[in-house]
């Protein structure tokens, strides 16, 4: 197990939230955060930047906080009163969270990647958000939470954006494992909770409706056809890339977060050995 409960410690002492009562979930879905609601500056920014930028590096071994700093990432230029109360309830969760760290385990040597997109998300440019996870057997090796760098025009389009970044690293670690000497067992597979997309990834006849999407992006079919991968859909309920798109109930933020192998250190790591490592 990787965990970092001596980092996380020192950043709650540093905020004085040691010890502070805990949430379930580490951002709430309403309101939304926006750049202003009419909440006062907060009065220290280099606080508030030093704060989410050890966040940002809890996320190494911690997937479930993606989401949220990413998010709260983006008003580092002018914090407010509003984004501090966010990162507080960030800490919150990190205090009752404190003894989980990534459980690594031995499994299969086969690549599987989840991608998703929350469509629209941001109020003030209506840009979405990528996310995606690729797993080396059962362990998260790569994720993303992301803002896309575009305005996409339909839901379908926004989930291709993120499935082709998915695809890309997932072939980058493939390329790693093959210099390496390591390859699949299996064909490399994404799911992806959007019939639109993935009928657009599978079927050329389909890419006339979203010429408007960069060609770059296509090279997705061209990997399928060339056998590389295959892209498949999966239930949103079990779309585990959902989490590092937007906020979610604290039902399905507990499942996702064990899918992802967040776990609590008293969980043994389903291997015959269970070692605990501090990064």
């Amino acid at each position: 197990m990787l965990s970092q409960k001596k980092y996380v410690t020192e950043l709650l002492e540093k905020t004085g939230m040691l010890g502070a009562a805990s949430t379930p979930t580490p951002m709430v879905s309403t309101p939304k955060l926006v750049a202003s609601d009419g909440s006062p500056p907060f009065a220290d920014v280099h606080l508030y930047r030093s704060v989410v930028g050890m966040l940002q590096y809890v996320c190494i071994t911690r997937p479930d906080l993606s989401f949220c700093t990413n998010k709260l990432s983006q008003y580092m230029s002018a914090p407010s009163d509003t984004h501090w109360r966010a990162v507080k309830r960030v800490l919150r969760y990190l205090a009752g969270t404190m003894d989980h760290g990534l459980c690594l385990t031995a499994g299969q040597l086969e690549l599987v990647g989840y991608s998703d997109a929350d469509w629209a998300s941001s109020i003030e440019d209506r840009r979405s958000t990528s996310g995606y996870v690729v797993y080396l057997g059962s362990n998260p090796v790569a994720w993303c939470s992301k803002k896309q760098s575009v305005v996409s025009r339909s839901s379908a389009e926004a989930e291709y954006r993120s499935l082709a970044n998915c695809v890309s690293e997932l072939l980058s670690i493939q390329q790693l494992l093959n210099e390496v000497g390591m390859s699949m067992s299996k064909i490399p597979t994404i799911w992806c909770d959007n019939s639109s997309t993935v009928s657009v990834a599978e079927n050329p006849t389909h890419h006339t409706k979203m010429k408007h999407v960069e060609i770059d992006h296509h090279f997705v079919r061209e990997k399928i056809l060339a056998g590389c991968l295959q892209v498949n859909f999966v239930p949103s309920a079990q779309q585990i890339a959902d989490v590092l798109t937007k906020p979610i109930t604290p039902k399905q933020f507990s499942s996702f977060r064990r899918a992802l192998r967040v776990l609590p250190s008293k969980d043994l790591c389903t291997t015959k050995t269970n070692k605990q490592g501090e990064c």
